[in-house]
């Protein structure tokens, strides 16, 4: 067997919650917003339920619940149609815009985390479900910061987003690096989790600064140690059932996670 197959070649990183916007704020905030600018409200939970998914197939799940869906029927009249989830997410990209450019704060310790990894040789490549032209104004914000993935997939770049493995796929081809078992898929959302095993990577679920928490770090820092461990310990428990192999509170603590999984490699274990 190869060397190349009993090392982690690179990481792949989700941006929202993962390494930028601490709670994954920005989308569940516009989600709220342009269902409620149709008279439908929507709460934190339903706007989180899906995040990780394409924003397109996002905003269809959330009108597929069924409270979602009979609050629309008893407004409209008839369940949404496809062209109301056209408009909807029109409406959703310049609100989205908008909104990001007050949440593009790097998350605490990701640049020292990315530069670890790299000091030992891995690539490090990202993916999104914003769109090409939304994360450039995130990248634009991030730069400065000194976080700089090799490579930025966006939901435009693969037939289909997360849970689909496409985007994880042309990642391993931009960066030249194989095989998927020597990748790292690091990401706060199931789908996210999800899309790396069917990969056939390894996963790691991010919990504290996540989407499954969806706080700030103000709102984080004001939370008792106990309220602190629940929270991170139900997040976790949703990571693991969508299949994380390892989980970790911030990317922070990521360099220690990918030693376990050389040691793993080295033993000749993959992922399962």
């Amino acid at each position: 067997m190869s060397d190349a197959y009993k090392h982690v070649s690179g990481v792949v990183l989700d941006w929202a919650g993962t390494t930028v916007d601490h709670g994954s704020r920005a989308p569940a905030i516009v989600f709220q917003k342009v269902f409620s600018s149709r008279g439908i409200e929507i709460t934190v939970a339903q706007a989180r339920e899906p995040m990780g998914m394409a924003k397109l197939d996002h905003i269809a799940t959330i009108v597929a619940m069924p409270d979602v869906a009979a609050a629309w029927t008893a407004k409209f009249g008839q369940r949404c149609q496809p062209e109301d989830i056209e408009a909807m997410y029109a409406e959703f990209l310049p609100l989205q815009k908008k909104t990001l450019e007050q949440h593009c704060r790097i998350i605490e310790g990701v640049p020292q985390a990315v530069e670890q990894l790299r000091a030992r040789g891995l690539k490090i490549g990202s993916s999104t479900g914003y769109t090409r032209e939304l994360m450039e104004v995130v990248t634009a914000a991030t730069t400065p910061q000194g976080y700089v993935p090799d490579c930025v997939l966006c939901a435009e770049d693969a037939p289909r987003g997360r849970p689909a493995p496409f985007l994880l796929f042309e990642a391993a081809m931009q960066l030249d690096i194989y095989p998927m078992t020597t990748i790292v898929k690091v990401d706060d959302t199931a789908v996210g989790i999800q899309a790396g095993r069917n990969a056939g990577c390894w996963t790691v679920g991010v919990t504290l600064t996540g989407n499954c928490v969806g706080l700030s770090r103000e709102e984080v820092e004001a939370l008792s140690e106990p309220e602190r461990v629940a929270k991170c310990e139900a997040a976790e428990e949703k990571l693991r059932d969508a299949g994380a192999h390892e989980v970790i509170e911030s990317v922070a603590d990521l360099p220690a996670v990918v030693d376990l999984f050389e040691e793993k490699l080295a033993r000749g274990q993959r992922p399962d």
